[in-house]
């Protein structure tokens, strides 16, 4: 039995494998970044955040059938809550898009979406509130709100202080045969987490449509995300097996799980949390700049 020859002949069949996967991903990549499609979506998003004002004030003046009505928001606030639940959502796709590049970028992505998530929570306080807009009865609305909002500004900043200490992080592997296996696997990765997002989306579109309880959709995507962060864990190890690197991706990888269980937590406490993902991240890569900076002669 030729051991070498079978084991050349798998490799590359696993090769053939991540570069079908990898071909279709920059596909998607290259469509999404596409300017023309920025401007698309941000054109659809303005127009549905006028249609939802309209459609909402309709519903307020009784224009709207009965058996449509009972199904629509008529506080013109939830018109803000589904402009921001749809940048989210855009936002979402960018970071996966950003999954293949490093964990460090793809973390700093996730603080984006964490940050607006609270932006997204403050504003969905307004919900609560009478039209035209008064605290009376409602201040601890107002707390709320100013929790979220200085939260996701103090997420803003961190983010800004974390993007700065990224340098040089992602440079251990020399070019070649290795490092582009390891980066088609990671792109096969994140296209599994595109279509995985866009099947979760069309569940819960035809839940909602069906009348049927609806799931937590970035409660549940986020949990998919920390198994995908311990497969890419796992993946880097193979390529970049030195402690130091093994230890750094698996402590964002923790980052990324604070930040679900801040999607899970009362106000307040989910606030708490999610600043402390970010120090986490921030202490982290403070760390591993100053004494565990790896270079490409340390793979020799």
């Amino acid at each position: 039995m030729n051991l070498p020859g079978i084991i050349l002949k798998n490799s590359r069949h696993m090769d053939k494998f991540l570069n079908i996967g990898a071909f279709f991903f920059d596909a998607f990549r290259r469509f999404w970044h596409r300017e023309s499609t920025h401007k698309t979506v941000s054109a659809v998003l303005l127009l549905i955040f006028l249609a939802g004002l309209a459609v909402i004030e309709m519903n307020r003046q009784g224009w709207v059938p009965p058996y449509l009505a009972s199904k629509l928001p008529t506080s013109h606030y939830m018109a803000i809550n589904l402009a921001f639940l749809l940048v989210l959502i855009m936002e979402i796709l960018g970071m996966i898009f950003a999954l293949p590049g490093s964990m460090s970028r793809a973390l700093g992505k996730q603080f984006e979406i964490l940050a607006l998530i609270f932006l997204r929570n403050a504003f969905k306080e307004l919900s609560v509130l009478p039209e035209p807009i008064s605290l009376s009865h409602h201040n601890e609305v107002l707390w709320h709100i100013l929790s979220y909002g200085f939260g996701a500004v103090a997420i803003f900043a961190l983010l800004g202080l974390y993007t700065a200490m990224q340098k040089n992080l992602d440079k251990a592997l020399k070019p070649g045969p290795s490092l582009d296996r390891f980066i088609a696997a990671k792109k096969n990765v994140a296209l599994c987490m595109v279509v995985t997002f866009c099947a979760m989306g069309i569940s819960n579109i035809w839940l909602k449509l069906t009348d049927q309880e609806v799931f937590h959709f970035f409660q549940s995507f986020y949990t998919i995300l920390i198994f995908s962060d311990i497969l890419m864990v796992l993946l880097a190890q193979t390529f970049l097996p030195q402690f130091q690197a093994v230890f750094r991706n698996s402590g964002y990888a923790l980052a990324t799980l604070l930040i679900r269980l801040s999607l899970t937590a009362p106000a307040y406490t989910d606030v708490l949390i999610g600043l402390s993902s970010v120090l986490l991240a921030v202490f982290l890569t403070l760390v591993y700049n100053k004494f565990y900076t790896l270079t490409p002669k340390d793979y020799s």
